[in-house]
Protein backbone atom coordinates (compact mmCIF):
# COMPACT_ATOMS: atom_id res chain seq x y z
CA UNK A 1 0.00 0.00 0.00
CA UNK A 2 3.03 2.31 0.17
CA UNK A 3 2.71 3.13 -3.53
CA UNK A 4 -0.99 4.07 -3.32
CA UNK A 5 -1.95 7.73 -2.93
CA UNK A 6 -2.64 8.96 0.58
CA UNK A 7 -6.19 9.94 -0.41
CA UNK A 8 -7.04 6.23 -0.58
CA UNK A 9 -5.13 5.23 2.53
CA UNK A 10 -1.70 4.58 1.03
CA UNK A 11 1.56 6.41 1.60
CA UNK A 12 2.17 7.74 -1.90
CA UNK A 13 5.70 6.33 -2.07
CA UNK A 14 7.45 4.71 -5.04
CA UNK A 15 7.73 0.99 -5.74
CA UNK A 16 11.12 0.68 -4.05
CA UNK A 17 9.36 1.04 -0.69
CA UNK A 18 6.94 -1.73 -1.60
CA UNK A 19 9.90 -3.92 -2.51
CA UNK A 20 11.52 -3.27 0.88
CA UNK A 21 8.24 -4.22 2.54
CA UNK A 22 8.16 -7.46 0.51
CA UNK A 23 11.67 -8.24 1.74
CA UNK A 24 10.58 -7.68 5.34
CA UNK A 25 7.55 -9.96 4.96
CA UNK A 26 9.83 -12.65 3.56
CA UNK A 27 11.87 -12.65 6.75
CA UNK A 28 8.81 -14.24 8.37
CA UNK A 29 9.30 -18.00 8.22
CA UNK A 30 5.85 -18.48 6.69
CA UNK A 31 5.86 -17.54 3.01
CA UNK A 32 2.07 -17.52 2.95
CA UNK A 33 1.92 -14.36 5.07
CA UNK A 34 3.83 -12.22 2.60
CA UNK A 35 1.97 -13.76 -0.31
CA UNK A 36 -1.41 -12.88 1.16
CA UNK A 37 -0.34 -9.30 1.82
CA UNK A 38 1.19 -9.03 -1.64
CA UNK A 39 -2.07 -10.05 -3.32
CA UNK A 40 -3.90 -7.48 -1.23
CA UNK A 41 -1.64 -4.50 -1.88
CA UNK A 42 0.46 -5.13 -4.98
CA UNK A 43 -1.12 -7.77 -7.22
CA UNK A 44 -4.94 -7.47 -7.19
CA UNK A 45 -5.13 -3.68 -6.84
CA UNK A 46 -2.72 -1.86 -9.26
CA UNK A 47 -5.26 -1.69 -12.13
CA UNK A 48 -7.95 -0.41 -9.77
CA UNK A 49 -5.53 2.27 -8.53
CA UNK A 50 -4.59 3.38 -12.03
CA UNK A 51 -7.81 2.94 -14.01
CA UNK A 52 -10.72 2.45 -11.59
CA UNK A 53 -13.51 5.01 -11.26
CA UNK A 54 -13.90 7.02 -8.04
CA UNK A 55 -16.86 4.96 -6.83
CA UNK A 56 -14.88 1.71 -7.03
CA UNK A 57 -11.87 3.29 -5.36
CA UNK A 58 -13.93 4.53 -2.44
CA UNK A 59 -15.93 1.32 -2.00
CA UNK A 60 -13.20 -1.25 -2.64
CA UNK A 61 -9.70 0.24 -2.83
CA UNK A 62 -9.81 2.34 0.33
CA UNK A 63 -11.09 -0.45 2.66
CA UNK A 64 -8.71 -2.93 1.01
CA UNK A 65 -5.71 -0.77 1.80
CA UNK A 66 -6.94 -0.17 5.36
CA UNK A 67 -7.29 -3.95 5.79
CA UNK A 68 -11.01 -3.83 6.43
CA UNK A 69 -11.76 -6.05 3.44
CA UNK A 70 -9.72 -8.69 1.56
CA UNK A 71 -8.95 -8.77 -2.17
CA UNK A 72 -8.04 -11.61 -4.52
CA UNK A 73 -7.10 -11.91 -8.19
CA UNK A 74 -9.00 -14.11 -10.66
CA UNK A 75 -6.96 -14.91 -13.78
CA UNK A 76 -5.95 -18.61 -13.85
CA UNK A 77 -8.62 -21.18 -14.76
CA UNK A 78 -9.09 -24.93 -14.53
CA UNK A 79 -8.18 -25.39 -18.18
CA UNK A 80 -5.18 -23.08 -18.16
CA UNK A 81 -3.01 -21.02 -15.85
CA UNK A 82 -0.17 -19.18 -17.52
CA UNK A 83 -1.93 -18.92 -20.92
CA UNK A 84 -3.92 -15.80 -20.04
CA UNK A 85 -5.08 -15.14 -23.60
CA UNK A 86 -6.90 -18.50 -23.67
CA UNK A 87 -9.11 -17.98 -20.62
CA UNK A 88 -12.80 -18.93 -20.98
CA UNK A 89 -14.64 -16.87 -18.33
CA UNK A 90 -17.10 -14.47 -19.97
CA UNK A 91 -18.67 -11.13 -19.08
CA UNK A 92 -21.84 -10.26 -21.04
CA UNK A 93 -23.39 -6.82 -20.91
CA UNK A 94 -27.09 -6.89 -20.05
CA UNK A 95 -28.52 -3.40 -19.65
CA UNK A 96 -26.92 -1.76 -16.63
CA UNK A 97 -25.21 -4.96 -15.54
CA UNK A 98 -22.45 -7.37 -16.50
CA UNK A 99 -23.22 -11.09 -16.23
CA UNK A 100 -20.19 -13.21 -15.35
CA UNK A 101 -19.98 -16.94 -16.16
CA UNK A 102 -17.07 -19.34 -15.87
CA UNK A 103 -14.58 -20.03 -13.11
CA UNK A 104 -11.16 -19.33 -11.65
CA UNK A 105 -8.52 -21.63 -10.16
CA UNK A 106 -5.53 -21.22 -7.82
CA UNK A 107 -7.00 -18.06 -6.29
CA UNK A 108 -4.85 -16.85 -3.39
CA UNK A 109 -6.96 -15.31 -0.57
CA UNK A 110 -10.04 -16.80 -2.27
CA UNK A 111 -11.52 -18.38 0.86
CA UNK A 112 -11.62 -15.12 2.77
CA UNK A 113 -11.81 -12.50 0.01
CA UNK A 114 -14.53 -9.86 -0.10
CA UNK A 115 -13.93 -9.02 -3.76
CA UNK A 116 -12.08 -10.36 -6.77
CA UNK A 117 -10.28 -8.47 -9.51
CA UNK A 118 -11.49 -10.80 -12.27
CA UNK A 119 -10.36 -10.97 -15.90
CA UNK A 120 -13.04 -12.11 -18.36
CA UNK A 121 -13.81 -12.14 -22.08
CA UNK A 122 -16.21 -9.25 -22.69
CA UNK A 123 -16.48 -9.60 -26.48
CA UNK A 124 -15.77 -11.99 -29.37
CA UNK A 125 -12.80 -10.03 -30.73
CA UNK A 126 -9.06 -10.88 -30.88
CA UNK A 127 -7.86 -12.58 -27.68
CA UNK A 128 -5.63 -9.68 -26.64
CA UNK A 129 -8.37 -7.09 -27.15
CA UNK A 130 -11.54 -8.86 -25.99
CA UNK A 131 -10.86 -8.98 -22.25
CA UNK A 132 -11.86 -6.66 -19.44
CA UNK A 133 -11.13 -6.39 -15.72
CA UNK A 134 -13.96 -6.17 -13.19
CA UNK A 135 -14.49 -5.73 -9.48
CA UNK A 136 -16.56 -8.77 -8.50
CA UNK A 137 -17.92 -8.85 -4.93
CA UNK A 138 -17.58 -12.39 -3.60
CA UNK A 139 -21.03 -12.29 -1.98
CA UNK A 140 -22.66 -11.78 -5.39
CA UNK A 141 -25.34 -14.43 -6.05
CA UNK A 142 -23.88 -16.98 -8.45
CA UNK A 143 -20.32 -16.75 -7.06
CA UNK A 144 -19.40 -20.08 -5.47
CA UNK A 145 -16.14 -20.93 -3.69
CA UNK A 146 -16.06 -24.70 -4.15
CA UNK A 147 -13.02 -25.80 -2.23
CA UNK A 148 -9.88 -24.80 -0.44
CA UNK A 149 -7.02 -26.55 -2.21
CA UNK A 150 -4.46 -28.49 -0.16
CA UNK A 151 -0.96 -27.63 -1.38
CA UNK A 152 2.62 -28.82 -1.02
CA UNK A 153 3.64 -25.53 0.60
CA UNK A 154 2.36 -22.06 1.52
CA UNK A 155 0.03 -23.71 4.04
CA UNK A 156 -0.74 -20.40 5.74
CA UNK A 157 -2.18 -19.05 2.49
CA UNK A 158 -5.62 -20.16 1.31
CA UNK A 159 -5.99 -21.13 -2.35
CA UNK A 160 -9.39 -21.83 -3.89
CA UNK A 161 -11.41 -22.87 -6.91
CA UNK A 162 -14.31 -20.49 -7.65
CA UNK A 163 -17.12 -20.63 -10.22
CA UNK A 164 -19.50 -17.98 -11.55
CA UNK A 165 -23.05 -18.82 -12.64
CA UNK A 166 -24.86 -15.76 -14.02
CA UNK A 167 -23.21 -13.55 -11.42
CA UNK A 168 -24.55 -10.04 -12.02
CA UNK A 169 -22.56 -6.92 -11.16
CA UNK A 170 -23.28 -3.22 -11.89
CA UNK A 171 -21.96 -1.83 -15.16
CA UNK A 172 -19.68 0.59 -13.32
CA UNK A 173 -17.74 -2.34 -11.82
CA UNK A 174 -15.73 -2.40 -15.04
CA UNK A 175 -12.14 -1.27 -14.32
CA UNK A 176 -11.02 1.26 -16.91
CA UNK A 177 -12.00 0.70 -20.54
CA UNK A 178 -13.75 -2.33 -21.97
CA UNK A 179 -11.36 -4.49 -24.00
CA UNK A 180 -8.24 -3.23 -22.21
CA UNK A 181 -8.23 -5.95 -19.55
CA UNK A 182 -5.40 -8.01 -21.05
CA UNK A 183 -3.15 -4.93 -21.19
CA UNK A 184 -4.08 -3.93 -17.64
CA UNK A 185 -3.35 -7.42 -16.36
CA UNK A 186 0.04 -7.52 -18.09
CA UNK A 187 0.86 -4.31 -16.22
CA UNK A 188 -0.26 -5.88 -12.94
CA UNK A 189 2.02 -8.82 -13.66
CA UNK A 190 5.05 -6.50 -13.66
CA UNK A 191 4.24 -5.41 -10.11
CA UNK A 192 3.78 -9.05 -9.18
CA UNK A 193 7.15 -10.06 -10.62
CA UNK A 194 8.96 -7.33 -8.69
CA UNK A 195 7.15 -8.35 -5.50
CA UNK A 196 7.99 -12.03 -6.06
CA UNK A 197 11.62 -11.18 -6.83
CA UNK A 198 12.02 -9.05 -3.71
CA UNK A 199 10.42 -11.58 -1.39
CA UNK A 200 12.20 -14.57 -2.86
CA UNK A 201 15.62 -12.95 -2.57
CA UNK A 202 15.01 -12.11 1.10
CA UNK A 203 13.79 -15.66 1.77
CA UNK A 204 16.94 -17.03 0.14
CA UNK A 205 19.01 -14.78 2.42
CA UNK A 206 17.23 -16.33 5.38
CA UNK A 207 17.84 -19.83 4.05
CA UNK A 208 21.58 -19.18 3.62
CA UNK A 209 21.96 -17.54 7.03
CA UNK A 210 20.21 -20.32 8.92
CA UNK A 211 22.19 -22.98 7.05
CA UNK A 212 25.52 -21.33 7.81
CA UNK A 213 24.56 -21.08 11.48
CA UNK A 214 23.43 -24.72 11.66
CA UNK A 215 26.39 -26.20 9.79
CA UNK A 216 28.86 -24.21 11.91
CA UNK A 217 27.45 -25.84 15.05
CA UNK A 218 26.64 -29.37 13.83
CA UNK A 219 29.60 -31.71 14.39
CA UNK A 220 30.45 -34.78 12.33
CA UNK A 221 33.70 -36.75 12.15
CA UNK A 222 35.46 -34.45 14.58
CA UNK A 223 34.67 -31.09 12.95
CA UNK A 224 31.75 -28.89 12.02
CA UNK A 225 29.83 -29.62 8.82
CA UNK A 226 30.79 -26.13 7.62
CA UNK A 227 34.49 -26.91 7.92
CA UNK A 228 34.22 -29.40 5.05
CA UNK A 229 35.58 -27.71 1.94
CA UNK A 230 32.75 -28.91 -0.27
CA UNK A 231 30.18 -27.35 2.07
CA UNK A 232 31.71 -23.90 2.43
CA UNK A 233 32.67 -23.80 -1.26
CA UNK A 234 29.13 -24.74 -2.29
CA UNK A 235 27.68 -22.06 -0.03
CA UNK A 236 30.11 -19.55 -1.55
CA UNK A 237 28.88 -20.45 -5.05
CA UNK A 238 25.25 -20.07 -3.99
CA UNK A 239 25.95 -16.72 -2.30
CA UNK A 240 27.64 -15.46 -5.47
CA UNK A 241 24.57 -16.40 -7.52
CA UNK A 242 22.37 -14.71 -4.95
CA UNK A 243 24.31 -11.44 -5.12
CA UNK A 244 24.15 -11.45 -8.94
CA UNK A 245 20.39 -11.93 -8.71
CA UNK A 246 20.13 -9.11 -6.19
CA UNK A 247 21.86 -6.80 -8.70
CA UNK A 248 19.26 -7.79 -11.31
CA UNK A 249 16.52 -6.98 -8.79
CA UNK A 250 17.99 -3.53 -8.12
CA UNK A 251 18.25 -2.84 -11.84
CA UNK A 252 14.60 -3.78 -12.26
CA UNK A 253 13.61 -1.27 -9.56
CA UNK A 254 15.81 1.45 -11.10
CA UNK A 255 14.34 0.88 -14.58
CA UNK A 256 10.79 1.00 -13.19
CA UNK A 257 11.48 4.31 -11.44
CA UNK A 258 13.02 5.67 -14.65
CA UNK A 259 9.74 4.98 -16.46
CA UNK A 260 11.15 2.29 -18.73
CA UNK A 261 9.27 -0.77 -19.96
CA UNK A 262 10.41 -3.36 -17.43
CA UNK A 263 8.60 -6.31 -18.99
CA UNK A 264 11.78 -8.11 -20.16
CA UNK A 265 13.89 -7.36 -17.09
CA UNK A 266 11.06 -8.12 -14.63
CA UNK A 267 10.46 -11.41 -16.46
CA UNK A 268 14.16 -12.25 -16.19
CA UNK A 269 14.04 -11.39 -12.49
CA UNK A 270 11.07 -13.70 -11.93
CA UNK A 271 12.79 -16.52 -13.83
CA UNK A 272 16.17 -16.14 -12.16
CA UNK A 273 14.90 -15.81 -8.59
CA UNK A 274 12.57 -18.79 -9.00
CA UNK A 275 15.27 -21.06 -10.38
CA UNK A 276 17.86 -19.94 -7.85
CA UNK A 277 15.39 -20.52 -5.03
CA UNK A 278 15.19 -24.15 -6.08
CA UNK A 279 18.99 -24.43 -6.09
CA UNK A 280 19.50 -22.73 -2.76
CA UNK A 281 16.72 -24.44 -0.81
CA UNK A 282 17.67 -27.88 -2.17
CA UNK A 283 21.39 -27.32 -1.66
CA UNK A 284 20.96 -25.96 1.86
CA UNK A 285 18.50 -28.64 2.92
CA UNK A 286 21.08 -31.29 2.01
CA UNK A 287 23.51 -29.85 4.55
CA UNK A 288 20.92 -30.14 7.33
CA UNK A 289 20.89 -33.91 6.87
CA UNK A 290 18.01 -35.76 8.50
CA UNK A 291 16.86 -32.61 10.29
CA UNK A 292 16.28 -30.98 6.92
CA UNK A 293 13.68 -33.61 6.11
CA UNK A 294 11.59 -32.75 9.15
CA UNK A 295 9.03 -30.02 9.78
CA UNK A 296 11.03 -28.87 12.80
CA UNK A 297 13.42 -26.57 10.95
CA UNK A 298 12.86 -23.52 8.70
CA UNK A 299 14.83 -24.86 5.73
CA UNK A 300 12.25 -27.56 4.97
CA UNK A 301 9.45 -25.00 5.00
CA UNK A 302 11.42 -22.69 2.71
CA UNK A 303 12.03 -25.68 0.41
CA UNK A 304 8.28 -26.31 0.14
CA UNK A 305 7.16 -22.68 0.02
CA UNK A 306 9.67 -21.38 -2.52
CA UNK A 307 9.05 -24.25 -4.94
CA UNK A 308 5.93 -22.32 -5.93
CA UNK A 309 7.99 -19.51 -7.46
CA UNK A 310 8.77 -21.49 -10.63
CA UNK A 311 5.04 -22.13 -11.11
CA UNK A 312 2.93 -19.33 -9.59
CA UNK A 313 2.71 -15.95 -11.29
CA UNK A 314 3.72 -17.55 -14.60
CA UNK A 315 5.73 -20.76 -14.99
CA UNK A 316 9.45 -20.62 -15.80
CA UNK A 317 8.72 -21.82 -19.32
CA UNK A 318 6.32 -18.91 -19.91
CA UNK A 319 8.95 -16.48 -18.63
CA UNK A 320 11.41 -17.94 -21.15
CA UNK A 321 8.86 -17.51 -23.94
CA UNK A 322 8.34 -13.83 -23.04
CA UNK A 323 12.09 -13.21 -22.96
CA UNK A 324 12.46 -14.89 -26.36
CA UNK A 325 9.79 -12.58 -27.81
CA UNK A 326 11.76 -9.54 -26.72
CA UNK A 327 14.93 -11.09 -28.13
CA UNK A 328 13.21 -11.91 -31.41
CA UNK A 329 14.29 -15.53 -31.20
CA UNK A 330 10.95 -17.35 -31.14
CA UNK A 331 10.14 -19.49 -34.20
CA UNK A 332 8.44 -17.43 -36.89
CA UNK A 333 9.78 -14.07 -35.64
CA UNK A 334 12.81 -13.97 -37.91
CA UNK A 335 12.36 -12.98 -41.51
Amino acid sequence: SSGINAEYGGMGLDISYEAVAAEAYARITSGGVGMGIGIQCDIATPALVKYGNEDLKERYLRPTISGDIVACLGVSEVGGGSDVAALKTTARRDGDEWVINGGKMWTTNGAQADWMCVLANSSEGPVHKNKSLFVLPMDTPGVNVHRKIEKMGMHASDTTETTFEDARIPANHLIGEEGKGFTYQMQQFQNERIYIGAGTIAAMDKCMESTIEYTSQRQAFGKSILDNQYVHYKLAELQTELECTRALYYKCIDDYLAGEDITPIATMLKLKTARLARQITDGCLQFWGGMGYTDDVPVSRLYRDLRLMSIGGGADEVMLSIICKFMGTEPGMRG
